[in-house]
């Protein structure tokens, strides 16, 4: 039987971080039959006085060529009877330990002044990473939460390698202004702990990674083409005054909704130019960042141009468990017949979990309800990093996962 891929993970929450760290290094190495190729840590903000700490308490415990990590408000990860736990406020450290056999493992720190023009070519990027883009890698990035570059790396990263699929988070701390922590360790065992910039892997080999993004919206009204824009700025919705068109849609609502609308009203994206019929998934969500009542503008989070077709969107509790089971339930019946899964990350917005749901655990539970008997890691995020519409976006008040298993049977 050819060596098969192995994915193991260990959560603690002992309150002194050289026992949780003991704990978790026990239990993941015991929990694999191979040695190690990659190692993934999320320690939360509780720790933020003993970030520096980490990696040398790790290194004298644990061997592994490349480890990256870093801090969240809350960590995600495995408990000693097999169930996935969301830890949002307590001390908590999750480790995951990866065999990968047939695998290339590449790391790579980078911070915005070392990007690229937008306008450069493809091997200005792929320069920079110091990772080819044949054959096509897989890319997991942990970002800093106010890294400025992370959206122009992601368009980057998008063009030098097309096909390739990308998946993170920005690091959290605890609260606003809480400082955040990298952690890096490579192959010539230099540890590295960062406060900017991006730390990344690429896989290349023997791997696939899939995503789900659930950007936890639904869409009310009808799709509406902008017929007049100027850079982040609606002019015109199908040749009407935005406003006015806002206002006649939160008029048709219910009494429930129009409450909702009042402090939960986002704008969808369609993503795709030519599909017909949008459904709930086509559209990449961006907030609402004002409105000007003297022109009946809007402007939102991100760039729009004429002929683009948007939709309004509202988020609450019950939309963003809809719309993550919809996503569920669309990825389970499509990978069938391929290699089982064997990990899933998991990189959740602050502004879901206990706060959302009201109760603990509640995206991860309902993940494995669909994609069970597998590790779900991962750490609540200030910011969530997955494709949509084949282009990869800085999210907010998202789950993205992504789902490891091998290419070959």
């Amino acid at each position: 039987m050819a060596d098969q891929m192995q994915w193991a993970n260990a959560l603690s929450t002992r309150h002194s971080l050289e026992a949780a760290v003991t704990d978790v290094v026990e239990r993941a190495v015991s929990s694999l039959t191979a040695p190690a190729d990659l190692g993934l840590v999320f320690i939360s903000s509780a720790f933020a006085s003993e970030y520096s700490r980490l990696l040398p308490l790790l290194a004298e415990k644990l061997s592994v060529p490349v480890l990256i990590g870093c801090s969240g408000g809350g960590v995600i990860g495995t408990t000693v009877s097999g169930e996935t736990q969301e830890l949002e406020t307590e001390p908590a450290i999750s480790l995951t330990l990866a065999h990968l056999p047939g695998v290339k493992v590449q790391v790579f720190h980078i911070v915005a002044e070392e990007l690229p023009d937008l306008d450069s070519s493809p091997d200005a990027w792929v320069d920079l990473i110091g990772v080819p883009a044949s054959p096509t890698p897989q890319f997991i990035l942990l970002s800093s939460s106010f890294a400025s570059g992370i959206n122009n790396l992601l368009q980057g990263l998008d063009f030098a390698y097309p096909g390739s699929v990308i998946v993170g988070g920005q690091a959290s701390g605890g609260g606003m202004g809480g400082r955040v922590a990298l952690f890096c360790n490579d192959a010539e065992e230099h540890q590295n702990l960062y406060r900017e910039g991006t730390v990344g892997i690429a896989l290349t080999g023997n791997i696939v990674l899939e995503t789900i993004v659930a950007q936890g919206c639904r869409p009310i009204g009808k799709p509406l083409q902008v017929t007049k824009a100027d850079r982040n700025i609606i002019l015109e919705l199908d040749d009407k005054v935005p406003l006015m068109v806002l206002r006649d849609l939160i008029a048709s609502l219910s009494e429930q909704e129009r409450t909702l609308a009042q402090h939960s009203l986002f704008v969808g994206v369609a993503m795709d130019e030519f599909k017909l019929a949008l459904q709930q998934g086509d559209f990449l969500i961006r907030g609402i960042l004002g409105v000007d009542p003297t022109a009946g503008a809007i402007a939102i989070g991100d760039r729009v141009r004429p002929g683009q077709r948007l939709q309004f969107h509202l988020r609450d509790a019950q939309a963003s468990a809809e719309d993550l089971e919809l996503l569920l339930q669309s990825y389970q019946h499509q990978r069938d017949s391929e290699p089982s899964a064997v990990a899933a990350l998991m990189f959740a917005c602050l502004g879901r979990g206990e706060g959302l749901y009201g109760k603990p655990n509640f995206d991860s539970e309902l993940f494995r309800r669909y994609i069970n008997d597998i590790p779900v890691v991962g750490f609540f995020c200030g910011g969530e990093i997955g494709p949509v519409g084949g282009r990869t976006f800085l999210h907010a008040y998202t789950s993205a996962f992504g789902i490891c298993r091998q290419n070959q049977l």
